[in-house]
């Protein structure tokens, strides 16, 4: 009985090693198994394919062979690493892995490993598939990628050099004309489209040219807005408070232009007859894609007899009608100070 039982024990093995060999060769990976002194001790059908060897040519050979050769010194202290604690996992770690056929050409891999017990002791079964398709692709990807950002920053260039056009035609028209009151608003015109110059600037020296760097332009645009104006630094000061805060270009002009009219605003109207102050700008996350922008003067405020929602002023008009555009709200206060929130999502 016990004769039998061992013969039931012998056969039900055998069919189980018969059976794990029949899947290893059938699978639609190349797949090598190596014994614990790194010799191959069984190849499949499609490692056959990958590598170019024949199954008598690698049965019995170190698994160095299928190793490209400027990695070969350093691979059976990794094999020896992996014996020590193995266990199923990829190979490389987050490296690129690359494999060595016949013929000595390489070729990109990605690798599985795992441990196996058989009665002729411990065996590691690699399970290697040849990515050259992916890698490729991926590298094509890459190059259009490559090229899309070049195409992107190109065009922000061009339209920030059509805008610098109708800013310099502007100034020549600007020569021509004597009436105080023209030169201001074609003074403030110049300025609105700064403000877009300096958005496509800010876009065209980023490494994402789909997210502007707000807390950046503001810098820029206050920087020449300052310098429009003439402002003096020791009459007038300028105080921004700011955020890191990417804004989509959608949002990110009309935000701008926000900004530039209240602050031409203010510099055009709280501070009469040489009166000093100080202008603050903060730029804020209010959280859930929220963003905040206040604009605030320590002035003369806004007259009681001002109705600002039936203004004409055109940079309030504006100011409404971009609000809306950003899908946000503005709120206003009058005076101690008078203050500018705008608040809108980055997103819509």
């Amino acid at each position: 009985m016990k004769e039998d039982h061992g013969h039931q024990i012998t056969t039900a093995l055998r069919k189980s090693e018969d059976r794990f060999r029949q899947v290893v060769e059938a699978a639609p990976n190349a797949m090598v198994m190596a014994n614990a002194a790194g010799l191959i001790e069984m190849v499949n059908a499609q490692a056959e394919r990958v590598f170019g060897y024949s199954r008598q040519e690698m049965l019995g050979q170190p698994v160095e062979i299928l190793v490209p050769e400027r990695f070969r010194h350093i691979h059976p202290a990794l094999r020896n690493m992996f014996n020590s604690a193995p266990r199923s996992r990829p190979m490389g770690g987050g490296r690129d892995l690359f494999a060595r056929r016949k013929d000595g050409s390489e070729f990109p891999v990605e690798i599985g490993l795992n441990p196996i017990d058989t009665e002729d002791g411990p065996m590691v079964l690699s399970a290697i598939v040849d990515i050259s398709d992916r890698k490729q692709k991926e590298e094509r990807i890459q190059a259009a990628l490559r090229e899309k950002d070049i195409l992107l920053g190109e065009i922000h260039h061009r339209v920030k050099n059509n805008l610098q056009l109708v800013d310099s035609l502007l100034d020549l028209q600007a020569s021509q004309i004597d009436d105080p009151a023209v030169l201001g608003m074609l003074r403030d015109s110049q300025n609105r489209i700064r403000s877009m110059v300096l958005i496509h600037q800010t876009l065209y020296q980023s490494k994402d040219f789909a997210k502007v760097d707000f807390a950046n332009f503001l810098d820029s645009l206050l920087s020449t807005l300052v310098a429009s104006y003439g402002m003096e630094s020791d009459r007038v000061g300028l105080t921004v408070n700011t955020v890191e805060v990417y804004l989509p270009l959608s949002a990110a002009i009309p935000c701008g232009l926000v900004v530039n009219e209240l602050i031409t605003n203010a510099f055009k109207h709280a501070f009469p007859d040489h009166r000093r102050g100080r202008i603050t700008v903060d730029l804020t996350d209010e959280g859930n894609g929220q963003v905040g922008l206040a604009v605030s003067d320590d002035g003369i405020g806004i007259p009681a007899d001002l109705d600002i929602e039936q203004t004409a002023t055109l940079g309030l008009q504006l100011v409404s009608l971009l609000t809306d555009q950003l899908g946000g709200t503005v709120s206003i206060q009058r005076a101690d100070p008078t203050r500018f929130v705008l608040r809108f999502p980055t997103q819509r």
